[in-house]
């Protein structure tokens, strides 16, 4: 009898473990979640206090995260030595968190507009040179007669630690990429591998001898890449080194409150974020004895309407505006 009781304790202590395990399973992001506030928020919280900077027209009651759709502007600085710095990558995204979708629109750096701030029209990347975030906020959204809610510039530098962090990425390549101009920097990717460490990702960006319509996609494509890859539950524990890595490279006016919150609704989603991305259209054109890239009116048009259709809170999904209708 004895033997029969300790038997069905057993059998019983079988079940509860697998019940756990499955609970475990279950809610395994929600278990994440709470190890990361209870053991990583303060520490990682202090370290994005450091990557904060305003720029002068934030309003506090748009720091808090109220789920709603919100547009943030992506700088890529490309910094060499002590030159100054220009935005090589200038991407308008608008996120909406209750979807699980984000759009992002590519700003080719040669575009041809109105600097404000400095009453001239030359490339827009050198924004970026003459008034840094403030200035290059100012010119996009007087290019896209649309608000910049939030902006995040992330120094080229950053990359090579950042995919190596989390394992590497996976890229498209399905032929060598390579420079072969003497005055562009020496890069060489192979094609076809089943994962691609930092230096790879760093020189995939930076290429630029096919077009700027192949360079803007190749940065988006990375985005999304480096994106699925982070939010991977395995890698939820490397989150304070990535943290620790983009240090001096990243700065934001988003508050780290903010970005937790959007973190965690991002992350419990069953499905990693669905992009739709789409580039200004235009055409090369010689102004004196420089190159700039002269944008279409009527796409410029159609991208504007594009942003504005997907910051609209009271349409739904649905009824979103896709942008490969129009290409």
């Amino acid at each position: 009898m004895r033997k029969t009781n300790k038997m069905k304790w057993i059998y019983l202590s079988l079940l509860i473990l697998i019940m756990m395990a499955g609970v475990g399973y279950l809610f395994r992001k929600e278990l994440s979640i709470f190890a990361f506030n209870s053991l990583l928020k303060e520490d990682l919280k202090t370290s994005l206090d450091k990557s904060y900077k305003a720029v002068g027209y934030e309003d506090s009651d748009n720091q808090s995260f109220k789920n709603e759709p919100f547009s943030l502007l992506l700088l890529g600085i490309d910094q060499r030595g002590k030159e100054a710095s220009r935005s090589d990558t200038i991407i308008y995204s608008v996120i909406r968190p209750k979807d699980n979708k984000v759009l992002l629109v590519s700003i080719p750096r040669d575009t041809y507009t109105e600097i404000i701030g400095r009453d001239v029209k030359s490339k827009i990347n050198s924004a970026f040179a003459y008034g840094e975030e403030k200035m290059s906020i100012d010119t996009v959204e007087n290019l896209l007669k649309t608000k910049v809610n939030y902006y995040g510039t992330v120094n080229f530098n950053a990359i090579i630690n950042l995919v190596d962090a989390v394992g590497g990425v996976k890229l498209p390549i399905t032929e060598v990429i390579e420079n072969k101009n003497p005055v562009h920097i020496k890069l060489r990717i192979d094609p076809n591998k089943l994962i691609y460490d930092g230096q790879d990702a760093l020189n995939y960006v930076r290429y630029r001898e096919d077009s700027d319509f192949k360079r803007t996609e190749r940065q988006r494509i990375f985005i999304k890449s480096m994106m699925d890859k982070v939010l991977e539950l395995k890698n939820i524990t490397k989150v304070p080194d990535l943290i620790d890595i983009a240090g001096s490279n990243f700065t934001t006016n988003m508050h780290p409150d903010f970005i937790f919150s959007l973190a965690e609704t991002l992350y419990l989603n069953d499905t990693p974020p669905d992009f739709e991305s789409y580039m200004l259209h235009g055409n090369g054109k010689m102004i004196g004895s420089t190159w700039y890239y002269d944008v279409d009116t009527e796409d410029l048009d159609y991208t504007q309407n594009l942003i504005s259709n997907w910051l609209d809170s009271e349409i739904d999904k649905e009824n979103l505006m896709l942008p490969n209708d129009k290409n």
